[in-house]
């Protein structure tokens, strides 16, 4: 090959530009993977109490999927437009389909059963898929857009 050959072509693969974190982990992980989240999300533009929120929530779907769902997951988080989401996967036994359907708050004296609760009610939209091999759960913040300087 000499200079004046042209460069072969190039197989590009695509790389999810808005794609944050993907990482598998157990209990072992889960602080530091609630550490990354909030990284990620102060950097994605979630501030103040609705970054708390967000990442509170998510560290209950993590915290879920150790204890619920066979002692590890997975957990993506991307920006999609001007939202934030995160998305936490399992390979339990599934949640009841009666569990899920159940949207009330849990009575304070209630041991356990607080963690889809808090984050449906911590999070912007939440949406579960369970079964027999495993749960995911997905959950958005809306990123406010920056606010303008006066100069």
């Amino acid at each position: 090959m000499t200079n004046a050959d042209p460069d072969p072509p190039r197989t590009v693969v695509p790389i999810e530009p808005s794609l944050l974190i993907a990482d598998a982990f157990d209990q072992a992980q889960v602080t530091e993977l609630r550490h990354s989240v909030t990284s990620c999300a102060h950097a994605a533009g979630l501030r103040g109490e609705r970054l708390d929120d967000f990442v509170l929530a998510v560290n209950e779907l993590i915290t879920n999927a150790v204890r619920h769902g066979g002692g590890q997951g997975s957990l993506r988080l991307w920006r999609q437009g001007d939202e934030l989401v995160c998305e936490v996967a399992d390979h339990g036994h599934g949640i009841s389909a009666e569990r899920l359907g159940d949207r009330s708050r849990p009575e304070p004296a209630t041991v356990g059963g607080w963690g889809l609760w808090l984050a449906r009610q911590l999070s912007d939209t939440m949406a579960v898929e369970s079964g027999d091999t495993g749960t995911l759960v997905r959950i958005t913040a809306v990123v406010a857009a920056p606010v303008a300087q006066a100069d």
